[in-house]
């Protein structure tokens, strides 16, 4: 079968007054991009060869992992599973990059930081003269560039809870996703039934169990406005490693990416100046788990509309926006099996509007995975008070 060409970028414009001449690293990494050219092959991913990207011994200059990042391509069809698969430049940022002044204390891990260029800066309200605030969170680019079609950020902790509400409300996000376990390193992160956090009366006013994950749908208000939150918490997937069954991740991915197709005002109806707000994603650090799930939602979205999906291109779109987006072999292989076994459905006839589908190509999957780690997960978590 045939691969799509990865297109190597060429090197960086030279300086007018210094012209240094290329690094002996960069024109390897563009030889070995340009010998896979018109590769027929269908490989497993090399598992040995790719692993955690790290934020240290950085040898690349940051110019050309931008231009790698930026015009990578290979496009996944459902008759390839995983092709040969060069090291994409993680795109991590460096603590001096980042002025602003006593973020540490809200950063979850050091290394681990929002890139400044579409980190969300969170604005004070009228009656606070202060500085515009801090928060771990950046923009994240959706399906065919729509920008800010999400938001990727860490996990809140205890301090910084009002802050990510505060977030929530600023960017009319209307989809929170939460793709970590109930408990991890101590702390409880499922929304309790009535809170209050920072500014804001939150309550929960329903709950539905799935299989592999929860809905919840909350309140949130302000003073005299209430807005509805919907929380989905997908409760399989440990740290640094992926859920062991495919179908109800699936599931998921498919079944906000409807919720969020719902909240699309038809012609009919009156379009709201600011639109639907970003998806909000978060895990722990923001970037493992969180960009396997976006990067499955544009996949399935790639898939539906093109039968095919840009893995790599997407991928490098994600680091682009923030650096480190699915942080191990295990979740982009993941990622590669996720996309191979999405079977999108057409829509069916005489479908409206107000009539929305079900979730489509989850149900078709026969994995046989057992059931046992339902048992596992709920052992290990701890219910809210």
């Amino acid at each position: 079968m045939s691969l799509s060409a990865v297109h190597s970028s060429s090197s960086p414009t030279e300086d007018p007054v210094t012209p240094p001449p290329m690094t002996t690293p960069p024109r390897k990494a563009s030889v070995r991009l340009q010998e896979r050219r018109g590769s027929n092959l269908s490989l497993l991913l090399d598992v040995n060869t790719l692993g955690v990207e790290t934020v240290c011994s950085v040898s690349t200059p940051k110019e050309v992992w931008l231009q790698l990042l930026h015009t990578s391509s290979r496009p996944l069809t459902h008759t390839l599973s995983l092709s040969p698969q060069q090291k994409i430049p993680p795109n991590f940022v460096n603590a001096a990059e980042l002025d602003v002044p006593g973020h540490t204390m809200k950063d979850r891990y050091k290394t681990i930081l929002p890139n400044p260029e579409s980190r969300v800066i969170l604005r004070n309200p009228d009656d606070d003269p202060g500085p515009d605030r801090y928060i771990n969170a950046n923009y994240i680019t959706g399906y065919k560039g729509a920008p800010r079609a999400y938001i990727a950020t860490q996990g809140p902790m205890v301090h910084t809870v009002g802050d990510f509400w505060d977030m929530v409300w600023q960017e009319r996000s209307s989809i929170i996703v939460m793709v970590t376990r109930l408990k991890e390193n101590n702390e409880v992160r499922r929304p309790r039934e009535t809170s209050r956090h920072g500014r804001f009366n939150i309550r929960v006013k329903d709950s539905q169990e799935k299989d592999g994950f929860t809905v919840t749908d909350m309140e949130i208000e302000l003073r005299s406005e209430r807005r509805h939150v919907r929380h989905y918490w997908f409760t399989s997937w440990p740290d640094h490693h992926i859920p062991q069954c495919i179908a109800p991740y699936l599931k998921l991915v498919e079944e906000v990416e409807t919720y969020s197709e719902s909240l699309v005002p038809t012609s009919s109806q009156e379009v709201p100046a600011s639109g639907p707000g970003p998806i909000i994603v978060h895990c722990s650090a923001g970037i493992g788990r969180t960009g396997c799930f976006i990067a499955s939602s544009i996949g399935c979205q790639q898939l539906r509309e093109t039968g095919q999906a840009d893995v790599l291109e997407t991928v490098c779109q994600l680091r682009l926006d923030r650096g480190g987006m699915i942080q191990t072999t295990e979740q982009y292989q993941f990622l590669y099996s996720t996309l191979a076994q999405y079977k999108p459905e057409p829509e069916p006839a005489g479908l409206t509007a107000s009539e929305p589908a079900e979730p489509r190509g989850a149900g078709q999957h026969t994995a046989a995975e057992p059931r046992a780690r339902q048992q596992t997960e709920q052992e290990e978590l701890i219910e809210p008070g």
